[in-house]
């Protein structure tokens, strides 16, 4: 156990030292989008959709977009790391390892997940210029964001290990998580879609994400909190057994 521990904190600290090296790439990007968001959407927008669910339309969307940014960071940091590894033949040193692969997973996945809360940090340092930051669940609202991070770094490991291209990697990236992002009600309450669309927010899982993460800051929520939490777990424990499943097969190759 004592060998995987130190693999694990060897992994993790590589990655973690390879995305610090670029955190003008990692940080600085997502503020500004964010920026932008709360000056057009919360600002100019938000005066004249005035509240959503008793909340002021700049409270309603400052949770959704620390949550776009933390699933986005989570996600782009794995995909892109391990690809980048695949790509250059440095992940079969790591394979070669005495590590085991739910070990050299943890790895990946932890260094995913800090930059990922990093992001979110730095999202509310942006929208605390804009409104009065509320956090009415705190240990709820870390114990989301990291569920989120983790699994969302996950969907990026197993985009890694099947990706043959960089455009492989930038299609999903683009075309689905990004789409499931807008979708997720970051912007609007699920409450006000058609019935058929509600239903269909159902099977995103950034929507639980983005509903219960709105609760734990502002309490405002569509679902019971505590049972998006439970189906996030699930959605957490299927995906981590099918990136492990996924990953020994690479290794088998």
């Amino acid at each position: 156990m004592y060998a995987q521990y130190i693999a694990f904190l060897t992994i993790s600290k590589k990655e973690i030292n390879r995305f610090f090296r670029i955190w003008q790439q990692a940080l600085i990007p997502p503020m500004v989008t964010s920026l932008l968001y709360f000056i057009i959407f919360g600002q100019m927008l938000g005066k004249r959709i005035g509240e959503i669910s008793g909340a002021p339309y700049m409270d309603f969307i400052v949770p959704g977009l620390v949550m776009m940014q933390v699933i986005s960071s989570a996600y782009t940091n794995s995909v892109f790391s391990f690809f980048a590894e695949k790509f250059s033949k440095n992940i079969e040193e790591v394979i070669k390892s005495p590590a085991k692969s739910y070990t050299i997973l943890l790895g990946y996945v932890s260094a995913s997940v800090l930059r990922g809360l990093m992001s979110g940090v730095s999202i509310l340092a942006v929208a605390s210029f804009f409104t009065k930051l509320q956090f009415n669940h705190p240990l709820e609202l870390i114990g989301i964001a990291v569920m989120a991070a983790i699994l969302f770094s996950l969907l990026g490991l197993i985009n890694g290990i099947f990706a043959k291209t960089w455009d492989d990697v930038s299609w999903i990236t683009s075309f689905v998580i990004t789409p499931m992002s807008y979708l997720g009600g970051i912007f609007y309450s699920t409450t006000a879609l058609p019935e058929l669309w509600q239903h269909v927010s159902f099977f995103n899982p950034i929507f639980y994400f983005v509903d219960s993460f709105r609760y734990a800051m502002i309490g405002v929520h569509t679902m019971n909190p505590y049972e998006t939490i439970g189906f996030s777990f699930i959605f957490i424990i299927v995906v981590w057994f099918i990136a492990l499943i996924s990953f020994k097969k690479f290794t088998q190759r």
